[in-house]
């Protein structure tokens, strides 16, 4: 465009030059040169490269041509503008954290809930351009989509969406729901102007102080009942032991009781007071009761 720009003012000055007439064999070069730089210029400004991950739109004199320019190589009409719009996946972030959103400070999502709490969101956004409608994206909202579209489209539908909610339910129960929600509703008008929502990441949601102590002592309570709970249990288990225990015991001793006669018994002393015996520290035994003759064991 610059090369015809420049070859229609030197056309111009051939034209001044002509009328000249000591400027008249000049002007004839000048003619030339100048309708030189107009043909090479318009050849030039004839094509255009499109990358991937973009599309073109034309404009000539005010006017938008409905059909994009595509990936490759592309002929236009040498006076025609191309404005280029990414049609890939972008995203855009909301968040309370410094420097960590698109717009410096805290950019988060102030809602009230259900219950008329503040809850806080961050959130991001991620989307991209239908390629068929960036003609009349640039006609109805230029190139800055993000700003008027994007950003209150989506602070406006989490506000809206947020009131059916108690802040509780949104920081647990609820966040899954509230979550398909807000999405359905952000993508219904973002397909209206030509967007794509592809995703939606509610990355964090921020309650009040009281409400978060609140949850805090009841998670602690439910640890404590949940602990409680596992001592009585393992108490039931012990004493279900001894019992087994205390049973085994009576019923070995109730055995013991119904079968053992005088002669086992006389049996198992013997054995017991010969182990006695051969121990290194007894030198005489004396065994024997009221019915037997004692008998002694010496050991030298």
């Amino acid at each position: 465009m610059a090369l015809i720009i420049i070859g229609i003012i030197f056309l111009i000055i051939s034209v001044v030059l002509r009328y000249n007439n000591q400027t008249a064999s000049i002007a004839k070069y000048a003619r030339w040169f100048s309708i030189g730089l107009i043909a090479v210029g318009a050849f030039f400004s004839m094509f255009i490269v499109i990358d991937p991950g973009t599309v073109g739109v034309k404009t000539l004199f005010g006017s938008v041509d409905a059909k994009p320019l595509t990936n490759g190589l592309n002929v236009k009409n040498p006076f025609a503008d191309v404005i280029l719009y990414n049609v890939q996946t972008q995203n855009y972030t909301m968040s309370g954290v410094h420097n960590e959103g698109d717009k410096q400070g805290d950019d988060a999502i102030r809602v009230l809930s259900a219950d008329g709490l503040e809850v806080v969101i961050d959130l991001t956004v991620l989307f991209k351009v239908m390629p068929s409608e960036a003609p009349r994206i640039y006609k109805e909202l230029g190139v800055d989509y993000i700003n008027t579209i994007v950003r209150p489209v989506s602070r406006t539908k989490i506000r809206d969406n947020a009131v059916y909610y108690d802040a509780v339910a949104l920081y647990s129960t609820k966040r899954d729901e509230f979550q398909d929600r807000i999405f359905k509703s952000i993508a219904a008008d973002f397909r209206q102007r030509g967007l794509i929502l592809e995703q939606l990441l509610v990355r964090n949601i921020n309650l009040p102080n009281s409400v978060k102590q609140t949850i805090e002592s009841k998670i602690n309570a439910e640890q404590e009942a949940q602990k409680m709970q596992f001592v009585l249990q393992k108490e039931k288990q012990e004493a279900e032991r001894k019992r087994v225990e205390a049973q085994g015991i009576a019923d070995y001793q109730k055995i013991i009781s119904a079968e053992l006669s005088d002669k086992q018994l006389q049996y198992e002393m013997i054995k017991a007071q010969k182990e006695i015996a051969t121990s290194t520290n007894t030198k005489i035994i004396i065994m024997g009761n009221s019915k037997n003759t004692p008998l002694m064991i010496s050991d030298k």
